[in-house]
């Protein structure tokens, strides 16, 4: 009988005496494909990181095609046949298709330092070919879709002819269309004899793709076997030890006739067109849209970071100035980005100084303007309570949390400087089902309390789920909107593909609004 493609036997890893993962037991077979699931800080990284040779298990052996494998170094775990497709691709923009694929392995010209062009052109196309990309070699990255993007990745995973391909929350960023593009290569893959660990917070998807399936909680193995062996019900259930009948607390919204937040007639050419609409205190309102509606470009015009050519936008009947972010803080509106690596968070730093980024000011003593700096840690550890942020020291660089938990830190920041205005676009992209729930049940307390939260999400369940009104838009217009009685998904839906009917039912002046 043929070994299995990938085992680990009991693997144990700690972090500053920290149990990330205890004595983990599981086993891949050649062609199959793995569904790893489990909440944000569960071990899942921790796990693809000793398979990827970026440290090694304090206890515990892998091995690879039943030899023994230890990589000391990621290079020793690609020449060893294991490829990394990362949620944070690894593209350099700048660059063309061929040189990313090749970049840390130009084959030249004998012994000289002479590139081969045409075979790297020759290859490259070939690879490209293969996963049903048409495109040049030599276009440059920085022209792609991002699911284009992603299948560069792919195809420079590919180029070392892997046995073994992680894909690590693969479609957060790619349209219905480009994931379907994506699940029929992952198909192709396995029927090649590739084996395949597939990590998602989607669990559709997993149980659509996946062989077997296995189920990290807090550095155990708590569950694993055939894929037809768990229902999205069983994997929530295992993934946060107990069952969440309700993905979303209950909605109780007190929204006042005050409106906190006023967007009248925001445009931007080619961007945005004429958006009117207000929000009022302690109301959650989402914005829901396909990609290219431009919702995300009007949360970034409403905080101040991007310009638009017309238009007012006020906070508590106050104006605000044009690209002016820190004016838009000072007037109590806060802004939790989509991507929270590169604009949400400094990374290097610790929890407690990201935490207290915003409310700083806040902890300055009047006269000789020294931080209080007592009084500004209890209030970091009492938001990374009231939160739950999973760590071990507030001293700790954020870039050691799991996503999730990283997330937490962003709305934390903001909630420090206690906001009348929250905006959050995505604000669960990446995170797990448990992660999840904790944020809902944070925009519903900061509701009753006042506070007016806008919600731009992908998801129309989520929007759903914590909306008191959604609004739609398409092509960078304000469409329509669905009080909470009306909300159904296929309808919601259509509107968003601006196929609602002509009778008025929810079509609406923008000053209706």
């Amino acid at each position: 009988m043929n070994a299995p493609m990938l085992e680990f036997e009991h693997i144990t890893k700690r972090f500053f005496g920290i149990t990330a993962l205890e004595d983990v037991n599981l086993h891949l077979q050649h062609g199959h494909l793995l569904g790893l699931i489990g909440e944000n800080g569960a071990g899942k990284s921790t796990l693809m990181n000793i398979l990827g040779g970026l440290f090694p298990p304090d206890e515990g052996v892998m091995k690879l095609g039943g030899r023994a494998y230890t990589p000391a170094t990621p290079r020793d775990a690609t020449e060893q046949g294991v490829a990394f497709i990362h949620q944070e691709l690894n593209l350099f923009t700048n660059l063309t298709i061929a040189e990313n694929i090749f970049i840390d392995r130009f084959p030249t010209l004998g012994g000289t330092p002479l590139i081969r062009a045409p075979h790297i052109a020759e290859q490259t196309k070939a690879l490209l070919d293969s996963i049903n990309l048409h495109l040049a070699p030599n276009t440059l990255v920085e022209t792609l879709a991002p699911g284009e993007r992603q299948l560069v990745e792919i195809a420079k995973a590919l180029h070392g002819d892997p046995q073994l391909i992680i894909f690590d929350e693969p479609t957060t960023s790619l349209t219905a269309k480009e994931t379907q593009r994506l699940f029929d290569i992952i198909e192709q893959l396995k029927t090649s004899g590739k084996s395949i660990i597939y990590i998602s917070h989607i669990l559709g998807e997993v149980q659509k793709l996946a062989d077997d399936i296995a189920v990290l909680r807090d550095g155990t193995l708590v569950g694993s076997g055939p894929a037809a062996e768990f229902e999205i019900n069983r994997m929530i259930a295992l993934m946060v030890g107990r069952d969440l009948n309700n993905m979303y607390p209950d909605h109780l919204s007190t929204i006042e006739p005050e409106e906190v937040l006023s967007v009248e007639n925001i445009s931007q050419s080619g961007i945005v067109k004429d958006i009117s609409f207000s929000l009022r205190k302690g109301e959650v309102l989402g914005i829901f849209g396909l990609m290219g509606s431009g919702r995300t470009e009007l949360a970034r015009m409403i905080f101040g970071v991007d310009e638009y050519e017309r238009g007012r936008i006020a906070v508590n009947g106050i104006p605000l100035p044009p690209q002016r972010p820190r004016d838009s803080i000072r007037r109590g509106m806060a802004f939790v980005t989509e991507d929270r690596r590169s604009e949400g968070l400094l990374m290097h730093v610790s929890l407690a100084d990201n935490i207290s980024l915003v409310s700083l000011p806040d902890f300055l003593r009047t006269v000789a303007r020294f931080v209080k700096s007592s009084e500004l840690l209890a209030a970091v550890k009492q938001m990374i309570k009231t939160l739950r942020i999973k760590t071990a020291s507030e001293q700790f660089p954020v870039k050691s949390l799991s996503g999730g938990n990283q997330q937490k830190v962003i709305i934390g920041k903001w909630l420090m400087a206690k906001p009348a205005v929250l905006i959050m676009d995505e604000p669960t992209r990446g995170i797990d089902v448990g992660s999840k729930y904790e944020i809902y049940t944070t925009i519903g307390q900061l509701s009753r309390q006042g506070t007016g939260v806008l919600v731009i999400s992908s998801e129309i369940e989520e929007l759903m789920g914590v909306c008191d009104r959604i609004l739609v838009m398409s092509r960078g217009e304000l469409l329509t909107q669905f009080e909470r009685h009306e909300f159904e998904q296929e309808n919601i839906l259509r509107a968003a593909f601006r196929q609602n009917d002509h009778n008025g039912n929810h079509q609406m002046k923008m000053s209706s609004l």
